[in-house]
């Protein structure tokens, strides 16, 4: 049985390009990357990642490389069972949130776990010769996408103009910022966004959690008639009672996940939150166990599983699971920075077939780039 013999950490900080402000966190200007590099007693490295808006990569780095990876070296790899089951995994993702969960049940111990499960699921699948889409027996060949834009503080015409741009580059399904101070400004961004895009494009929007129940549920019922796929983290993600009251007062489906760290925080979520549009990240779920085990409570749910940011991850996740949502293309661009192109055709993605999780990066342009 093959096991982990050692664990490398890097940290990059890597520039972004363009005017990226949202309601909540302002203007973004870089973001961090924090990898994770497993190698095996059988000589096989696998590749884990977790990145952040710019802010606590430093404390993820050093939590996972002096307090987690140490816990990990000499662990028997996990294996996908004949029955196509990830039962190892879990076992493996329940020991590491129990090592460090004392001073950090979700949080940065997520985003912690995160990079090294998918390291672990990466070294795992490369050494049984299986892409991460096949894991369950149920490849998607296409997965539906859409771009997500940090847009908030562009003008109508700055936006309209981005937003030709994505659709000239084969997106077909857009979702853009709201939560300005003016609500009537943000109705008028709809409006004009859904006469860009036509009657029956898929359009989402995204508050960023900055709303009052109250006035989400104003907005919302002003939007519904430019029939909006979703509204997204429209207030605070802990108070799952007020998600419920929004989701009672419009017809639109309320979304929300990016901002949950546990599976528990989830499942409030879908129970008490009545969210109709789950969006788990594989950053800070736990990484891809965390991520499969969400994808499991939208089943059961009847609902499907859609993912924030890490498109070039996401898709081959999404890829492999029999209940599939869309993959947001986000604006933090770590897709630039891998060896396998990610190409968005008539809306949709191709997952990988390379074994692993289908995601490596170019070290030396990550190098070259980081601040």
């Amino acid at each position: 049985m093959s096991k982990i013999k050692d664990i490398k950490v890097d940290y990059y900080k890597l520039p972004l390009i363009g005017n990226l402000v949202d309601a909540l966190h302002g203007r973004h200007d870089h973001f961090e990357v924090i990898l994770a590099t497993v190698t095996t007693t059988e000589g096989t490295k696998g590749v884990g990642y977790t990145y952040t808006g710019g802010i606590g990569g430093v404390a993820i780095a050093k939590m996972l490389e002096i307090d987690l990876a140490p816990k990990m070296i000499g662990k028997e790899l996990p294996k996908i069972s004949k029955c196509f089951g990830y039962e190892e995994f879990r076992a493996t993702n329940l020991y590491m949130n129990n090592a460090i969960h004392y001073v950090a049940r979700g949080g940065i111990a997520s985003f912690v776990i995160s990079a090294l499960d998918i390291a672990i699921w990466d070294a795992s699948l490369k050494e049984d010769n299986l892409a991460i889409a096949d894991v369950f027996g149920t490849r998607q060949e296409l997965v539906r996408t859409y771009h997500g834009g940090i847009d908030l503080t562009l003008t109508d015409k700055e936006l309209l103009d981005s937003l030709e741009t994505k659709l000239g580059e084969g997106h077909t399904r857009v979702k853009i910022k709201v939560g300005r101070e003016n609500l009537e400004e943000d109705i008028n961004r709809v409006k004009s966004v859904r006469r860009l895009v036509g009657d029956g494009a898929w359009f989402g929007v995204d508050a960023n959690m900055v709303m009052h129940p109250d006035k989400a549920i104003r907005f919302a019922q002003n939007i519904e008639k430019y029939d909006i796929a979703w509204f997204e983290e429209p207030t605070n993600p802990d108070k799952y009672k007020d998600y419920a009251k929004i989701a009672q007062n419009t017809i639109i489906p309320v979304a929300m996940g990016e901002n949950l760290h546990t599976v528990y925080e989830h499942e409030l979520a879908l129970d008490i939150g009545q969210v109709k549009e789950i969006i788990p990240d594989c950053s800070n779920i736990c990484g891809i166990t965390g991520f499969f085990d969400v994808a499991h409570l939208a089943k059961v749910r009847g609902l499907n599983v859609n993912s924030h940011g890490m498109q070039e991850l996401h898709v081959n996740v999404i890829g492999a699971v029999d209940n599939p949502g869309l993959v947001e293309c986000h604006s933090f661009p770590i897709y630039l920075y891998t060896n396998e192109p990610l190409i968005v055709k008539n809306g949709n993605l191709v997952p990988s077939t390379a074994p692993g999780t289908g995601v490596s990066f170019n070290f030396e342009k990550m190098e070259k780039d980081k601040k």
